[in-house]
């Protein structure tokens, strides 16, 4: 699975039911994937606490698997933007996605739905 930063957001606001999925998910031993541009959404909230950013890290470290924005991803991630207009982290996402051959998990399935053969999960 392919978590997008508005999945790990609700998960840290309590969301019952993303909550839900994802600890079943973790439970199953399934792998959570998270883009390094997820993660930087993630992080760039700015009403936290130096305490809550560092707690937020540690909640991102042992949750999931980061996935490094990296050349490859680059090239997978422009060949969406170039036929779907889509904003970049979202690109971004769904290339991670794509690489890891996993499904994106979001709230936002109305952008993601553009690009084709990518599976989507809302919780």
């Amino acid at each position: 699975m392919t978590i997008d930063a508005n999945i790990a957001i609700a998960f840290l606001g309590g969301d019952n039911s993303v909550v839900e999925a994802l600890s079943r998910w973790k439970d199953e031993t399934r792998p959570l994937f998270l883009s390094t541009v997820a993660e930087t959404e993630v992080l760039s909230f700015t009403q936290w606490t130096r305490e809550e950013r560092f707690a937020t890290e540690r909640f991102l470290e042992e949750n999931f698997t980061s996935i490094p924005f990296d050349r490859t991803l680059a090239r997978i991630a422009a060949e969406i933007r170039r036929n779907v207009k889509i904003k970049f982290p979202d690109a971004a996402i769904a290339a991670t996605a794509i690489f890891t051959r996993t499904p994106v998990v979001t709230r936002n399935a109305r952008d993601f739905r553009k690009i084709t053969h990518l599976p989507i999960i809302v919780p």
